[in-house]
């Protein structure tokens, strides 16, 4: 499905529908006061529910199926994880002019994670690297492979499927950049992605898009990991984006070492990170998006020129 597809498929959703479902389908909450979070999501339209819950709703039908696997599989993995993650609390189905199922959540305490939140980027990268041993190392029978409503999160990098890291996208997405910064050592990067050795090992729990947006912090430390709608078992290669988004270049080094990749896994790190980082035309737009893209971009080309 391309974006403008997607966007004819768009579903508007407004606190008074979140406040129609709530009053038909969950009635014990109806005086609970509803209102946008600060940045409600893309893919995703979310609400406050009172001071402890939350309600998230699908905006597109390819992102329905995410309703389903977080409701089934977040209350196995969270025992098993070191930070917190969202608690679903109830299945809400289509009602009130909605066409999709939609969840409530246990609310979660933090602001979005970033690079200059983190404190102490020892400690961060201590975290996210634990984090992801954990989630890797739970019993993956049975889960998610990676498909459509998943954005084919996990998959090997030459996979033609629409993933974030098929090549006609990042293709094109390198291409919008002609001009403004070097784009063949940046195509180099994602040919060495392509080139590096596919995974070996049997595949593994993988969030899919540890984004800044979807980690949070308080008080300076990742306290929590949420939006599990990627959740895939699959290549951990892509969960590397967090390293590259959130992590110093030391923090990202104990990360490696603590986590213990491959170069392999490495490059294809690298790859995933480059279709997280590749700025869309919005954000050239925006200072501190394109700021940070820089920054990113720029730490990826060293690193790639410093590995050989």
């Amino acid at each position: 499905m391309s974006a403008g597809d997607q966007r004819c498929d768009q579903v508007n959703i407004d606190a008074d529908l979140v406040a129609r479902l709530i009053r038909t389908q969950f009635p014990r909450w109806t005086e609970l006061p509803i209102a946008p979070v600060d940045k409600p999501g893309g893919d995703n339209m979310t609400f406050r529910l009172g001071t402890t819950m939350l309600v998230r709703l699908p905006r597109f039908p390819r992102w329905v199926g995410q309703v389903g696997r977080e409701q089934r599989w977040l209350p196995q993995l969270a025992p098993q994880l070191p930070l917190p993650v969202p608690v679903p609390l109830a299945q809400g189905v289509p009602g009130a002019g909605y066409p999709f199922p939609w969840s409530v959540y246990q609310w979660l305490d933090g602001v979005p994670a970033t690079r200059d939140r983190l404190l102490d980027q020892e400690r961060a990268a201590r975290a996210l690297a634990e984090f992801l041993a954990a989630l890797q190392g739970i019993e993956p029978t049975g889960g998610p492979p990676p498909e459509w409503s998943n954005g084919f999160r996990g998959v090997a990098l030459a996979d033609q499927r629409d993933s974030p890291v098929v090549r006609s996208r990042i293709e094109a997405r390198i291409a919008a950049l002609r001009g403004l910064t070097d784009t063949e050592v940046l195509t180099a990067i994602f040919e060495s992605a392509l080139a590096a050795p596919a995974r070996a090992e049997p595949p593994v729990w993988v969030h899919g898009d540890l984004a800044p947006g979807n980690l949070l912090t308080v008080d300076g430390r990742l306290s929590a990991v949420i939006d599990f709608g990627t959740l895939a078992v699959g290549d951990p290669a892509c969960d590397l984006i967090g390293a590259w988004t959130l992590l110093t270049p030391r923090g990202r080094r104990i990360c490696r070492e603590l986590l213990g990749v491959d170069d392999a896994t490495w490059a294809r790190g690298r790859g995933w990170a480059l279709s997280a980082l590749l700025p869309a035309p919005a954000d050239l737009l925006d200072a501190d998006h394109a700021g940070q893209g820089r920054r990113g971009l720029a730490e990826l080309v060293t690193d790639y020129r410093e590995s050989g």
